[in-house]
């Protein structure tokens, strides 16, 4: 029953805050989402590793097709719903800055949107992670598409039809696989481990799944929706895209493509890691291009999502263990990353790298988040993104050496558009842009604080993290094998 309190309680917050008025939505919001987070150490504390899925509830919904409102925990869905409802009260409480019209609206989307994210990471059955899935994607729509930008209608249209589109073929191959199931048919995931697939179906299969979940991540060259939807949204709608939602394709990869068609992985898995191994490259490339700082962050992410999905398709402990790490910091990583973009951006009114500099003159306790979370993200040694990435890079080498050595530039280049990213915003000589610049006020301070904690921590004792994922991930990688 945990579980389903864990994907309720958002939404009965969404519910309170929208009828809460204008005045106090934000408040209820927190409020809310810290509820979330509480309930969810405490399933964290309850929860033990080396006991399978946990605290599972089972209700039917279609009976006579045999499809259930299904879900549970196992180590793999708690660190993701660790990371969802971490990240979602921050998202909240770094908004309070900003004005949004129809406040109520806005911050019940965004505890929606946790509802539906609680549900993909958590559901056992296939069509009702099918159904979580697809509802993620409305509350962020709809962010997108009423506070975002100049050009928000047509990026979040090309954002939605992409997203569908790729669903669909989800769609279809969890319907092939249902009637594939014995007797009555079901939709349990855990039955579709068991089927016996021919080589060429479970290439179907494959390619059916990997397009719906590159295009969510995105991977190359399914990627095209991602830095225009990143730019043109609001930050917490960004913040939510970037740091949440892309993890449900990651998610996706290894709970379904890997265990279900090992064959198809065996056939195509290499042709994968190489589209995985050329998003690494083009994104880090693209973002050293970049002028404007939050689409710079925008192809950053795109190429550490490409590392992630290159360890998954290596199919080994390392390369699952990494992407998990990695996703979870990540997920921190960037939250952190997009908050310092938008504070510039209501200090100065621009984002663009050419008409900023010597912001650190003023502002030394943002700098220093800043740098921390920047060495975060280029993996330094005892921060959280050194722990995902070295992990990564070794099962991609143990893969392929050539892939490994490729991937690997992932560290010169990400340190070359970071540091660059930094040295041109925080450096310098003072612009007029940046005149009157003021340091963080306690409520930003309230949101990275955290952030940083969790770099720090993830960094220097990944074992809390491992040790939680790591029987999920090997009884997964058993179920393969055999």
């Amino acid at each position: 029953m945990l579980t389903l309190l864990l994907i309720l309680l958002p939404i009965a917050a969404g519910i309170i805050t929208l009828l809460s008025g204008e005045r106090l939505a934000k408040q209820v919001a927190l409020i809310g989402g810290l509820a979330s987070l509480g309930l969810a150490i405490f399933v964290w504390q309850q929860f033990d590793p080396m006991a399978g899925t946990q605290f599972g509830f089972k209700y039917a919904w279609l009976a006579a097709s045999g499809i259930s409102f299904a879900a549970g925990i196992d180590g793999i869905s708690l660190l993701l719903v660790l990371l969802t409802t971490f990240l979602t009260p921050l998202i909240i409480l770094s908004a309070f800055k900003n004005t949004y019209k129809s406040t109520a609206t806005f911050y019940s989307l965004i505890l929606f949107m946790e509802s539906a994210l609680i549900g993909v990471f958590t559901a056992t059955d296939a069509f009702l992670f099918y159904l979580f899935f697809e509802a993620a994607l409305i509350p962020v729509y709809f962010l997108s598409a009423v506070w975002g930008g100049e050009n928000r209608l047509k990026v979040t249209f090309k954002f939605f039809i992409y997203t569908i589109f790729g669903s669909l073929f989800m769609l279809v191959a969890l319907v092939y696989l249902y009637y594939q199931t014995p007797g009555t048919h079901s939709s349990e995931i855990t039955e579709f481990y068991r089927l016996q697939l021919t080589p060429g179906v479970q290439g179907f299969i494959f390619w059916a799944f990997f397009i719906a979940f590159a295009i969510k991540m995105p991977l190359f060259p399914f990627h095209t929706w991602q830095p225009d939807t990143y730019t043109e949204s609001p930050t917490p709608a960004t913040m939510l895209l970037s740091g949440i939602m892309l993890k449900m394709g990651v998610y996706g990869l290894i709970r379904f493509l890997l265990p279900i068609v090992p064959s198809g992985m065996e056939n195509w898995g290499l042709m994968a890691m190489i589209l995985s191994v050329i998003g690494i490259i083009y994104g880090s490339i693209i973002a050293i291009q970049q002028s404007d700082m939050k689409r710079l962050i925008a192809y950053s992410s795109f190429a550490h999502v490409g590392l992630m999905a290159a360890g998954v398709f290596s199919s080994s402990l390392n390369g699952l263990q990494g992407a998990l790490i990695q996703m979870l910091a990540h997920g921190i990583n960037v939250i952190g990353l997009f908050f310092i973009v938008d504070i510039i951006y209501s200090r100065t009114k621009t984002r663009y790298l050419d008409q900023l500099g010597g912001i650190s003159q003023t502002s030394p306790h943002l700098s220093v988040y800043f740098m921390i979370l920047l060495l975060g993200s280029v993996a330094l040694p005892l921060t959280n993104g050194f722990v995902g990435e070295f992990l990564l890079l070794s099962s991609v080498f143990q893969y392929d050496a050539i892939l490994g050595a490729i991937a690997g530039l992932t560290i010169i280049l990400g340190s070359v558009y970071m540091l660059r990213l930094f040295q041109k915003s925080m450096f310098g000589p003072k612009s007029k842009w940046v005149e009157g610049f003021q340091d963080l006020t306690a409520s930003e301070r309230a949101v990275l604080l955290p952030l940083i904690i969790m770099v720090f921590w993830i960094g220097i004792y990944p074992s809390t993290f491992l040790k939680l994922t790591e029987p999920a991930v090997s009884q997964l990688l058993q179920l393969v094998n055999n």
